[in-house]
C-alpha cells in the first residue's frame, strides 16, 4: 500500500482553536496526571505518611519531563496507560518512583483529569460566548429603531425591529449562559476514592483513621483548585457528570442552529449579510454568489453537537454497579469533539456577528410593500373618526385590499393598495392623510424599549461581571 497521509480530525485541522485543542492534547493530559500525583504525595506526606520533601520535590521538577516514546513502549508492554505512564514518571523521578500513585487506582489520575478539563473547557466556552453576547448586544443597540417585517410561519406578520429580533437570539444565549455557569459552578472533583470509592486502601494506609482519609480526600481537592468534591463515587465519577455538561453544550449549540438559520434565511431576503471577504468565491460556477458558508458550518457543527449530547445519557444508563469499560473509547470521542464543535461555533459566531452586514433600504422596501395591509385597521379607525360608518370601511377596505393582493401575486405587480383606498370615495382620508398613518415605526409598538430594557437587565450585568474576559483574536482557518 502506498504511503499517504494518514487521516486527521477535521476539527483539529480546520475548526477548533489552538486553546481548546491544548486542554483535550497528550501533554495537558499527562502533565495533569503528574500534578494529581503531586497533590496526593504532598498531602499523604503532610498527613504523616512517609513520603520525603526530596521525592515531592524530586517529582515537581518533573512535571514537564514527559518521555512519550518511552511511555508509548510502556503501555505496549503493560496494556494499561495509567501504569505506563507511574514507570514513565518514574523513570525521571527514581527517589519518588515507589510512592507515586501510592493508595490510588486508575480513576483517581483519569476521572479527576476528565474534571478538571471539563472545567477548564466549559470556562473558555464561558469566555467565548459572553464575547458573541456582547457583539450582538452592540448590534441590537445599533439596529433597536429599525422596522423589519416580523415572520411568523416564514410569512408577513407585525413588525418588530432588528434590534429587538438580535434580542431574540440573545435571550436564549441568556438561558444557555445560565446552564452553563450552573454546570461550571457545580462540577465536583472525583477526588481520593480508592478502586470501588470506598477508600478502603486510604484506610489502611493511615492505620484505620477515619477522619485521616476525609482530611486527604479534602486537601487534595482544595490543591486542584476544586471547592466541591463527590461524597460518594464508585470506581469513577458518575457519569451523569457527563450528562450535564454536554447537554449544557448541546444548549448553546440549538441556539447556533437557530441563529444561523434565521441569518440563511435573511441572506435569501438580501436584508442581512454574513461578512463576505473580498476574494471570496461563493460558487465554483455561479460566479454571483454569495453564500452564507459560516452560517452553514455553525449549523452543521452545531447538529453534531447535539447529536454528541445523547453519549452520555447512554453510557450513565448503562454503567453497571460501581462501574464497566464500555464507557472509555465512547468517552475519548464524545466529549472532546463536543468541546471542539462548540469551540469552533463560538469562534465563527464571532467572526460573524463582528461584521454584520444590513442593508436597511431592502428592509425598508420590504416592509413597505407588506404595511398597507398591515395599516388597513388604522385606516378604518381613522376614518371612522371623521365620520364614516365602521361596516362599510370594513368592507371597502377588504375589497380593495383582495384586488391588490391579487395584483402582487398574480401579477406580479407593485401593491396598489392606498391607491385604490385614496380613489374609493366612501374613505374620507386622501393619499398624503393615509401615508401619514403609514410610518413603520408606529408600528413596532415597545420593541425599541424592550431592547434598552433586556440590555441593560440581562446583557450587561454579564459583560459587566466578564469584563476582563472581553475581547478575542479568532483566526477562521477556511
Amino acid at each position: 500500500m502506498k504511503d499517504y497521509k494518514e487521516y486527521s480530525n477535521p476539527l483539529s485541522e480546520r475548526y477548533a482553536s489552538r486553546e481548546m485543542l491544548y486542554l483535550f492534547s497528550p501533554h495537558k493530559k499527562f502533565t495533569t496526571w503528574r500534578k494529581l500525583w503531586i497533590a496526593l504525595a504532598e498531602s499523604e506526606k503532610e498527613l504523616g505518611l512517609n513520603i520525603t520533601d526530596e521525592q515531592v520535590s524530586e517529582m515537581k521538577a518533573n512535571v514537564e519531563n514527559i518521555d512519550f516514546e518511552y511511555a508509548a513502549q510502556m503501555e505496549r508492554k503493560f496494556r494499561h496507560d495509567v501504569m505506563a505512564h507511574v514507570h514513565t514518571f518514574g523513570e525521571c523521578c527514581p527517589k519518588a518512583m515507589p510512592i507515586i500513585h501510592l493508595g490510588a487506582t486508575s480513576a483517581y489520575v483519569g476521572d479527576n483529569t476528565d474534571a478538571i478539563v471539563l472545567k477548564e473547557g466549559m470556562e473558555l466556552v464561558r469566555k467565548k460566548l459572553v464575547n458573541v453576547m456582547d457583539n450582538m448586544a452592540k448590534f441590537a443597540r445599533t439596529y433597536k429603531n429599525v422596522p423589519t417585517l416580523g415572520f411568523t410561519h416564514f410569512q408577513p406578520a407585525q413588525l418588530t425591529t432588528v434590534g429587538k429580533r438580535a434580542c431574540l437570539w440573545l435571550q436564549d444565549f441568556v438561558l444557555d449562559f445560565e446552564t452553563l455557569e450552573f454546570a461550571i459552578e457545580n462540577i465536583r472533583f472525583r477526588g481520593v476514592k480508592g478502586t470501588t470509592g470506598t477508600q478502603a486502601s486510604f484506610l489502611h494506609l493511615f492505620d484505620g483513621d477515619h477522619e485521616k482519609v476525609k482530611t486527604l480526600d479534602k486537601m487534595v481537592t482544595e490543591k486542584m483548585d476544586f471547592d466541591k468534591v463527590l461524597t460518594i463515587t464508585g470506581q469513577t465519577y458518575t457519569r451523569k457528570q457527563d450528562t450535564r455538561v454536554l447537554s449544557a453544550l448541546a444548549q448553546i449549540a440549538e441556539t447556533t442552529h437557530k441563529m444561523a438559520t434565521d441569518l440563511r434565511l435573511l441572506a435569501n431576503l438580501k436584508e442581512i449579510e454574513e461578512p463576505f471577504e473580498k476574494n471570496q468565491i461563493g460558487s465554483s460556477a455561479m460566479a454571483y454568489k454569495r453564500n452564507p458558508m459560516r452560517c452553514e458550518r455553525v449549523c452543521s457543527l452545531a447538529r453534531h453537537v447535539i447529536s454528541l449530547s445523547m453519549n452520555p445519557y447512554m453510557t450513565h444508563a448503562t454503567q453497571w454497579f460501581e462501574r464497566t469499560l464500555d464507557d472509555s473509547a465512547n468517552r475519548r470521542i464524545g466529549i472532546s469533539e463536543a468541546f471542539l464543535c462548540i469551540d469552533a461555533i463560538l469562534e465563527l459566531l464571532y467572526n460573524i456577528t463582528s461584521g454584520l452586514v444590513v442593508y436597511e433600504r431592502m428592509i425598508e422596501k420590504r416592509v413597505m410593500e407588506e404595511l398597507p395591509f398591515m395599516a388597513t385597521e388604522n385606516i378604518i379607525m381613522e376614518s371612522v373618526k371623521r365620520g364614516a360608518d365602521r361596516q362599510e370601511m370594513h368592507e371597502a377596505v377588504r375589497v380593495a385590499s383582495m384586488e391588490a393582493g391579487k395584483r402582487v401575486k398574480m401579477e406580479g405587480q407593485s401593491n396598489d393598495l392606498l391607491d385604490r383606498l385614496a380613489a374609493e370615495k366612501s374613505v374620507p382620508l386622501n393619499k398624503e392623510e393615509i401615508l401619514a398613518l403609514l410610518d413603520p415605526i408606529k408600528f413596532v409598538g415597545r420593541a425599541p424599549e424592550q431592547v434598552d430594557q433586556f440590555l441593560a437587565e440581562e446583557i450587561d450585568t454579564v459583560t459587566s461581571k466578564y469584563s476582563a474576559l472581553l475581547g478575542m483574536d479568532v483566526d477562521i482557518k477556511v
